[in-house]
C-alpha cells in the first residue's frame, strides 16, 4: 500500500504538449488559488439599480465621487454615453451630435481590397485587411466632472453633472482624437490629437479650455518619435505611461518651459487593444499581440506566461479591439477578457495572480468594468448591457454556470516504466468535505484510450478502483453557494495488472 500525493502546483499550464504540462493543472474555469489551496471564484449578482440602462455592449467605464460624496458610474457603447448615481438615477448624457461607431470590428477583405490576381480563387482571403476597430471609450474624471472620448467621435467631451445638459465638447480642444487621460498633475492629454496618431496634446494646468501653448500657460504638444500609433495611456507612479501598438513611452512633469518630458521605455511591446492595460502597485501590466508586458516604473519587460499557447492560439484576432483589462485588487489579480476564435464577442478570460505568480483561465462574457473602491464591489457589464456586482457570495445567477466551476489536471504518472498501478481509494483533502465532486481519467499509454471513473463525492476514504499508468483528476463544485477548498488529494495505489 502506498499513498501517492497528487500535489499539483497552483495555476494553469497550457503551453506545448500535454506531456510538457504533466503534473500541472491544465484546464478549468472560475477557480483560483490562495496560499496553495484551490477554491471557487466568488460569484456575482445583477445590480438592480444599474442593470437596465442600456441594451448595447459597453466598452469603457469609470467610477468616481463628486465633491459632495455622490457616487457615479459612467459607461459608453458604440452610440451612447450614460451615467448612473449609486441610487439608481440614470442620465443619458449622449451628445445629440455624437458620431456613432461600430459595435464590432470589421475587416476590409472583400471586393476591391488588395491587388488584382493575388490569392487563389475559392480560397478565403487571409485576415490581413484594414481593421475598423470596435468603438471604445476612454473615460476619466477631471475633478468632479466627467471627461470622455469615443474612438469613433474623436471629440473630448465633458459632463458637469446633473440632468440639465448632455456631455458637450470641451471648448478649443483638438478633435479627431483617439482617446484621453487626466494626468496626476490635472492636465488632460488628448491622444492621437487632431487625427495625428503619434501626437499628444495637453491643455493648460487646471484650465481645460486653453490648448494653445503660450509663455503665460502650460499647454503644449509633442509628436512621439515612434513608428506606431498611440493606443492608450495610463497613470502610474507619478508619471503617465503612453503605449502605442509597437512601443511604450513615459511622460514626466518637469514644469515650464517644457512642461512634460517624454522618454521611450520599451520597444517591441505594443498593446493589443486600447483597453488592455491595468495599473497596480507592482506596475502597469498589459496584453500585447503575442505576449504580456509589465512596466515597473523604469523599463518594460515581457512576462513569462504559462498559458500563452492557449490564449493566443485560440483568439479571434479580427475582434482584438474588444480585449480589455480589469484589476481585481482584492485577490491580487489582473484579468484580461477576450473573444475566442469562434466568437465575435468576449467570452473568455486569462488572469495573472501577480503576487503568487501564477495564471488563471476560464469562460466568462464581460465587455467592460471597474475595480472596487468607489463602490463596495467590482462592477462589470456583459454584452447585453447588464451590470453585475462581482466577488460577492457564491451565486453565479444561473444554475448552469455552477457546472463550469472546475479545474482539471494534465496527466500525472503514477506507475514507473511498464508498471501498472491499481488505485483503490481516494484520501480527500477538503475544508468542507462533500462540497466538490472528483472524477479520474486513467490510461495506460500517453496516446491510449482514456477511461473515466466517477464522479465521486469524497468521503474518508473514497472507494474509486481503477488501473493505469497515468491519471488525470477533475475537481468541480458540487454544492451551489459552497465556499469549498481543496488541498493535496492522495490516492491509495499498489502495483498490479490491468485487472
Amino acid at each position: 500500500m502506498a499513498f501517492i500525493p497528487l500535489k499539483i502546483p497552483a495555476g494553469f499550464y497550457r503551453n506545448g504538449t500535454e506531456l510538457d504540462a504533466a503534473g500541472r493543472w491544465r484546464d478549468g474555469s472560475l477557480v483560483r488559488w490562495r496560499d496553495g489551496s484551490l477554491r471557487p471564484v466568488k460569484g456575482w449578482r445583477v445590480n438592480e439599480n444599474i442593470a437596465s440602462i442600456t441594451t448595447n455592449s459597453p466598452r469603457g467605464s469609470h467610477t468616481w465621487e463628486s465633491n459632495n460624496g455622490t457616487r457615479y458610474v459612467a459607461a459608453g457603447s458604440y452610440n451612447e454615453l450614460f451615467a448612473v448615481l449609486s441610487s439608481g438615477t440614470a442620465y443619458d448624457i449622449t451628445p445629440t451630435d455624437l458620431t456613432s461607431g461600430s459595435e464590432s470590428a470589421a475587416v476590409n477583405i472583400g471586393y476591391g481590397y488588395g491587388f488584382y490576381g493575388d490569392g487563389t480563387y475559392g480560397t478565403p482571403r487571409p485576415d490581413t485587411g484594414n481593421i475598423v476597430e470596435a468603438t471604445t471609450w476612454s473615460i476619466d474624471n477631471w475633478g468632479e466632472y466627467l471627461v470622455a472620448c469615443s474612438t469613433a467621435d474623436g471629440r473630448l467631451l465633458e459632463w458637469q453633472l446633473g440632468s440639465s445638459a448632455d456631455a458637450a465638447a470641451i471648448s478649443n480642444a483638438p478633435t479627431s482624437n483617439s482617446g484621453l487621460i487626466v494626468t496626476e498633475e490635472r492636465f488632460i492629454f488628448a491622444l492621437g490629437a487632431g487625427g495625428n496618431p503619434r501626437k499628444v496634446q495637453w491643455c493648460d494646468r487646471e484650465d481645460n479650455t486653453t490648448w494653445t501653448a503660450a509663455a503665460t500657460n502650460e499647454a503644449g504638444d509633442i509628436e512621439l518619435q515612434t513608428s506606431g500609433k498611440i493606443e492608450t495611456a495610463i497613470r502610474t507612479r507619478g508619471q503617465t505611461l503612453i503605449i502605442t501598438d509597437v512601443d511604450a513611452h513615459i511622460a514626466r512633469y518637469v514644469g515650464p518651459p517644457y512642461v512634460y518630458g517624454f522618454e521611450r521605455v520599451g520597444t517591441a511591446c505594443g498593446i493589443i487593444a486600447r483597453k488592455a492595460a491595468a495599473d497596480v502597485d507592482m506596475g502597469t501590466f498589459w496584453m500585447g499581440k503575442g505576449g504580456f508586458y509589465r512596466f515597473d516604473g523604469n523599463v518594460v519587460s515581457e512576462i513569462p506566461c504559462e498559458v500563452h499557447d492557449y490564449v493566443f492560439g485560440d483568439m479571434n484576432t479580427s475582434q482584438r479591439s474588444k480585449v480589455w483589462a480589469w484589476t481585481n485588487g482584492q485577490f491580487s489579480e489582473i484579468w484580461w477578457f477576450y473573444p475566442s476564435e469562434n466568437s465575435t464577442e468576449v467570452d473568455r478570460y486569462v488572469a495573472l495572480d501577480y503576487k503568487e505568480n501564477h495564471w488563471l483561465i476560464g469562460e466568462l462574457s464581460r465587455t467592460t468594468g471597474v475595480e472596487r473602491g468607489v463602490f463596495e464591489y467590482p462592477m462589470l457589464f456583459d454584452a447585453d448591457g447588464s451590470m453585475y456586482d462581482h466577488e460577492v457570495g457564491l451565486s453565479y445567477e444561473t444554475s448552469s454556470a455552477q457546472q463550469d466551476v472546475f479545474a482539471e489536471t494534465s496527466a500525472v504518472s503514477i506507475g514507473n516504466g511498464d508498471q501498472i498501478m491499481q488505485v483503490t481509494d481516494l484520501i480527500p483533502d477538503e475544508k468542507t468535505q462533500g462540497d466538490v465532486d472528483v472524477t479520474f481519467k486513467s490510461r495506460f499509454y500517453p496516446n491510449d484510450t482514456e477511461y473515466t471513473h466517477g464522479p465521486f463525492n469524497p468521503s474518508s476514504p473514497t472507494s474509486v478502483r481503477f488501473a493505469g499508468r497515468q491519471v488525470r483528476m477533475r475537481v468541480e463544485g458540487d454544492s451551489p453557494y459552497a465556499d469549498w477548498r481543496v488541498g493535496t488529494m492522495r490516492i491509495d495505489a499498489k502495483a498490479g495488472g490491468r485487472r
